[in-house]
């Protein structure tokens, strides 16, 4: 099985402690997700965000709905959290959460490492593309909503 990558890192001038309130609340999700997705948090209001929990999702990824489960493979407030795809579109998807305290602010980073039916092609003719068009308007939003326009040129890091 063929895996590939996405990294992505923004620093938002606010402390590490508060951005990672703001991600350790699943419903959250709906708000970094684009709206073409349609992204629904099937769960309850309250869910206890620890190691084994899990969340429910309802999507439409190109048109075809779809149910994605995630599971907390490590919880670690605030420095970060790992989700990894029980059931879902990917044979594989593990996303690692980092918050790192940096110049009076939090430097977040996204670690994707996922793979798809279709190995190479797939991937390069359609998931790659719209996983990066997802994580331009993830990063977009939170920018907004953490006011990182005040943090200078350039506070987003792509590869």
């Amino acid at each position: 099985m063929t895996s590939f990558r996405i990294n992505r890192e923004i620093w938002l001038p606010q402390p590490r402690d508060e951005v990672f309130k703001f991600f350790a609340d699943p419903r959250n999700l709906e708000k970094l997700t684009p709206p073409w997705l349609r992204f629904k948090v099937l769960d309850p209001d309250s869910i206890a965000m620890e190691n084994g929990a899990t969340i429910n999702y309802r999507l439409r990824l190109r048109g075809i709905p779809l149910r994605w489960r995630s599971r907390i493979a490590r919880w670690d407030p605030p420095r970060g959290f790992v989700d990894v795809q029980v059931r879902g579109p990917y044979r594989e998807w593990i996303h690692e959460h980092r918050f790192e305290s940096s110049r009076g602010g939090t430097l977040v980073s996204d670690r994707v490492d996922y793979a798809v039916l279709g190995g190479r092609l797939v991937n390069r003719l359609l998931v790659r593309r719209d996983l990066e068009r997802i994580f331009d308007y993830r990063t977009a939003v939170l920018a907004r909503i953490f006011g990182a326009e005040a943090a200078g040129p350039d506070p987003v890091k792509k590869s």
